[in-house]
């Protein structure tokens, strides 16, 4: 006979084996139903971490990889910012460093007006502390260049708001206000040609604007805006080291700002939305591991006979307990794999099953302008994978610990008295 006997008996009683009445099937029912929802609410935890680490990784991968992770800046007009740029590059905490002219403006094209934010480039540099140049193609970068016509490179979303596609011509417009007198001067405007639309699917398609340095520095009225990008190790870290690096510089009108202050937020909502949702479909998990306890006692109610025969022939209280422990512990190690299995197989396809709705449906759930990236990013970490199994199937092995209990307390004579 298969040892131990408790384990043995527990699953016959998990088994196919089912009588022909009304109760055995109901206890059939209820218990496939409690492995059910445990299945589908580890699966769905699964799915949902690999989502919420998905959003994670295109803040740092995608969205941090084309901005910067540190920007100093110097008011003045007679900074060196090559000179800077090298100085700042040779700290050891600094990956890269690149100059960049950042200017607020209005981008018009007809009567579509819209804002953005325009960043004056040297492409020799940009693609040192950015990965834009993954979106784009080099000429884009000769484009602007050109002192006939100046280039642009455009989001996708600020594109689509002014109707615009490569080729095309708009107007840059900056308001120019005297900052000591609080005076209004007339705005500063600039024709460029839409040298390439870049989509990153990320929320800088409906904000970014590219053109080249000196081009970003005369719409700025060659004051204001200026400074160096940084890209250092530790992106966690980049406020200590934008700090200390202002503190090695010699003083002057040096300021700085890093990712958490223009991004921060995003990374925190994601972070609470990951905490939020998960503690959500762990309670899900939690109702479906605990809804073993009522289908492990309608089973000792059902075996109420055989329970009091096992005692008649010896059965200890620890067996009769651990008889309905491995029951209920068969139910949890079922759903819990099963239930990790599938999740496994939705983290892999749900972003082209999501891509594939969307081109089916015609619509489009998730846009930059609302969310931080256009589809719904997946990525897999087999250490949640293993945590949430293992949690699945802990919960439903506590479940199972009343009822067994229970039946461990049953009294062979007021059981068969009633048979």
């Amino acid at each position: 006979m298969f040892k131990p006997l408790p384990a043995y008996i527990g699953l016959r009683y998990a088994g196919a084996q089912r009588r022909n009445d009304d109760s055995a099937g109901l206890v059939s029912f209820i218990s496939g139903l409690s492995m059910i929802g445990l299945i589908l609410g580890v699966a769905l935890m699964i799915v949902v971490m690999s989502v919420m680490n998905g959003f994670d990784r295109e803040l740092r991968e995608r969205i941090l990889g084309i901005m910067p992770h540190v920007t100093i800046y110097n008011g003045s007009p007679d900074v060196d910012w090559a000179q800077l740029r090298q100085q700042l590059v040779s700290d050891p905490a600094v990956l890269s460093a690149a100059e960049v002219w950042q200017v607020n403006a209005l981008a018009r094209r007809g009567a579509e007006v819209t804002p953005l934010l325009v960043q004056g480039v040297n492409p020799e540099t940009i693609t040192e502390v950015s990965n834009i140049g993954d979106f784009l193609e080099s000429s884009s970068f000769d484009a602007l260049l050109d002192p006939s016509e100046p280039g642009v490179v455009l989001g996708k979303g600020l594109a689509e708001k002014l109707g615009v596609e490569a080729g095309d011509y708009l107007s840059l417009i900056v308001p120019n206000n005297d900052s000591a007198t609080g005076a209004r001067k007339a705005a500063r405007v600039a024709g460029f040609k839409v040298a390439q639309v870049f989509h990153s699917g990320t929320v800088l398609d409906q904000s970014l604007a590219l053109v080249a340095w000196q081009q970003a520095r005369t719409l700025a009225g060659g004051s204001g805006g200026a400074g160096v990008q940084l890209r250092v190790n530790e992106m966690l870290e980049a406020n200590w080291i934008m700090r200390r690096l202002l503190q090695d510089l010699p003083r002057g009108n040096f300021y700085g700002t890093d990712w958490s202050r223009t991004h921060g937020n995003l990374y925190q909502a994601i972070q609470m939305s990951r905490n939020l949702v998960g503690l959500l479909v762990f309670l899900i998990i939690a109702i479906a591991a605990f809804n073993v306890v009522s289908t492990l006692v309608m089973v000792v109610i059902d075996k109420h006979a055989d329970i009091a025969i096992l005692r008649t022939m010896g059965a200890s209280t620890r067996q009769i307990l651990l008889t309905f422990v491995s029951q209920g512990a068969l139910v949890g190690l079922v759903g819990a794999v099963v239930g990790g299995a599938l999740g496994v197989l939705g983290s892999l396809t749900v972003t082209k099953l999501v891509a594939g709705l969307e081109s089916l449906l015609g619509i489009q759930f998730l846009k930059s302008d609302v969310y931080p990236v256009d589809y719904l990013p997946s990525q897999l970490v087999w250490a949640d994978v293993a945590l949430v199994v293992a949690a699945g199937f802990l919960l439903s092995l506590l479940a199972t610990l009343y009822p067994a209990f229970k039946a461990s307390r049953v009294q062979p004579a007021a059981a068969l008295r009633n048979e």
